[in-house]
């Protein structure tokens, strides 16, 4: 019979107390209870966060898990519902920003909370080419886009990379340029990683949702690994690098079919991970600089517009 220790290397260590930082699949022998313990990864586990003071969805966002922005998007009853307000995230609770200079839903955002960049979206009717930047307290206009549309995003407020259908743009401000196009052009997916180590994930239309990955390296879009499950409509996401990224929610295989599923990208394949609490999609769109491990999903659509935090 085969021994732990020929598994592992290792013996089944005899301790008095519990290791302060086990390893995964570690095993040990505490004397003190006389238990034989072992550690594993439950994988991710979602929680409730602070509730936004208003419903609402397609809304474009920045910033990390403890200090996030939220711009634009839709609120109820229906549409044609844009707004231009924003809110700041402090970890618990939000507090009102200074508003969008141009309302739209479905702006998509990178950067930071006092350093953010929104652009894109739709105008009703039309999409939105308008591009701002926000310091904090106040929103600029900046050079427009040379293209309108919805797009997902990811990066800092000086270098972001857009992308949709068939058209990537790159934001080196304060001036932008064309990109790669996507090899599967799809829209209303989610992205990670930078302007020039990027992902972009799901996506498509609506009544055909993708798991398909790309991957950017500054000039063209390559095959990645595919999701678990595909999802469109709105897929949220994040990352910082293009090797440790989190997808969650959005539609599939098509609308009203919302998903709570979540999973993780090392740079080569996809792992499914705790789900989100709430099945939605349409949360906060854009290129947070969140990482993989401490994600925020914010508002979206589930059976009704959402104004939950996760």
């Amino acid at each position: 019979m085969t021994t732990f220790k020929e598994i592992r290397g290792t013996a089944i260590q005899s301790v008095s107390s519990d290791p302060t930082n086990p390893e995964v699949g570690q095993i040990w022998y505490n004397n003190t209870i006389g238990v034989l313990k072992g550690y594993r990864s439950l994988g991710g586990v979602w929680a409730a966060g602070g509730n936004l003071p208003v419903t609402n969805h397609q809304s474009g966002g920045a910033g990390i898990q403890t200090a996030n922005v939220i711009f634009g998007g839709t609120a109820p009853p229906a549409n044609p519902q844009k707004t231009a307000a924003t809110f700041e995230y402090d970890g618990s609770t939000w507090s009102p920003g200074g508003n969008m200079n141009t309302s739209r839903t479905g702006p998509s955002g990178a950067g930071t909370q006092t350093a953010a960049l929104g652009a894109g979206g739709y105008k009703f009717p039309g999409a939105s080419d308008d591009a701002e930047t926000y310091d904090g307290s106040t929103w600029t206009n900046i050079t427009s886009m040379p293209t309108a549309d919805i797009y997902a995003s990811t990066g800092t407020q000086i270098s972001a990379l857009y992308a949709a259908l068939g058209t990537t743009l790159e934001y080196s401000a304060p001036s932008w340029s064309s990109g790669g196009a996507l090899n599967t052009p799809r829209q209303e997916g989610s992205m990670a990683g930078t302007q020039t180590a990027a992902l972009f994930f799901g996506g498509g239309p609506q009544t055909a949702a993708s798991n398909a990955t790309e991957e950017y390296d500054g000039s063209a879009w390559t095959a990645g690994g595919t999701m678990n499950t595909a999802r469109g409509i709105q897929i949220g996401g994040t990352g910082a690098s293009q090797t440790a990224a989190v997808a969650f929610g959005g539609a599939g295989p098509t609308e009203p079919q919302v998903s709570a599923a979540t999973e993780l990208y090392d740079g080569t394949s996809w792992t499914t991970t705790g789900s989100l609490a709430t099945a939605r999609s349409r949360s906060l769109k854009g290129g947070s600089q969140g990482t993989a491990s401490f994600a925020i999903c914010v508002g979206g659509t589930a059976s009704a517009v959402s104004n939950a935090v996760e």
